[in-house]
């Protein structure tokens, strides 16, 4: 089935038992993403993630990850590894889910017991630590998943980017629409940050530790003497640490939740020692 026949099903729901296999491949492959640079199509394949203000979602592609949810079952399902065969007192892994664990990974490391689900990209020289990455959601050639990271359903992740342990990258699959979480090349996400709503990080920004964003989070640009203000958007190479602001409400004034640009990298802030520097003097980490 060509591109426009495998739409066609998804949108009308019809021959799905032909279409769907073949979508989930592609997704895994990387060469139908739920999003792309405007002008392109879902099969544009890998492009650099960069200007993602300008990338749009394609619809149907979030529909069709719906719709392969929607008509499995759940049942018993393992991750096999060879080496348990010679050690029974090992045991093997098994639960029940819709969707079975990828297996046929061999240019990228995937360490147990990292579970990365059916649909998902995981590009060439991406280490996997024990993680989890959802369907629909595409991880850059090179990029560092560490331990303990959610990448969630269609979440959109570049090349040679940093996700350190805890991270939370949330999925959005409804409404159809709406933008998934997106992160631009290089950029480096600290321990513990959550990263939610579909939000955007551009690329080679750098997020604090436990950096939390949303779509309605206040994110203030402090770096020079006119504060400037984004929700939903990092911009590139933005240096962000979380932090809070007053607010006046009936019971007096608290402090709620923001995040503040305190620098944009350069090239002599490249080097980690040097940015890890630049965090301290706020009171920040990696």
């Amino acid at each position: 089935m060509n591109l426009n026949e495998l739409k066609d099903a998804v949108q009308t729901e019809t021959n799905l038992e032909k279409a769907l296999p073949i979508i989930l491949k592609k997704l895994e492959s990387g060469t139908l993403r739920i999003t792309s640079p405007k002008g392109l199509g879902a099969d544009c394949g890998i492009k650099p993630m960069t200007n993602l203000k300008d990338w749009v979602v394609h619809d149907w592609v979030k529909k069709s990850v719906q719709l392969i949810i929607k008509h499995r079952e759940v049942q018993e399902r393992f991750i096999d590894t060879p080496y348990l065969k010679d050690r029974p007192q090992s045991g093997r892994l098994g639960y029940f889910d819709k969707l079975d664990p990828r297996q046929d990974i061999t240019h990228a490391r995937i360490v147990p017991p990292a579970n990365v689900r059916e649909g998902s990209f995981i590009g060439k020289g991406v280490v996997v630590m024990p993680a989890f990455t959802n369907i629909g959601c595409y991880v850059g050639e090179g990029t560092m998943v560490d331990s303990w990271v959610t990448v969630g359903s269609c979440s959109q992740i570049g090349t040679l980017v940093h996700l350190s342990a805890g991270v939370g990258v949330g999925g959005v699959l409804e409404p159809l629409n709406a933008k998934p979480v997106m992160i631009g090349d290089h950029a480096f996400i600290g321990m513990n940050s959550s990263i939610v709503e579909g939000l955007i990080i551009e690329s080679h920004a750098v997020l604090a530790a436990h950096t939390c964003l949303t779509a309605s989070t206040p994110i203030y640009d402090v770096t020079e003497k006119e504060i400037k203000e984004y929700r939903g958007y990092v911009p590139s190479k933005a240096v962000v640490i979380p932090g809070t602001r007053k607010k006046e409400t009936p019971a007096g004034e608290i402090s709620i939740q923001c995040a503040y640009i305190i620098a944009y990298r350069s090239e002599k802030h490249d080097d980690k020692l040097k940015l890890n520097e630049i965090l301290r003097d706020y009171g920040a980490s990696m």
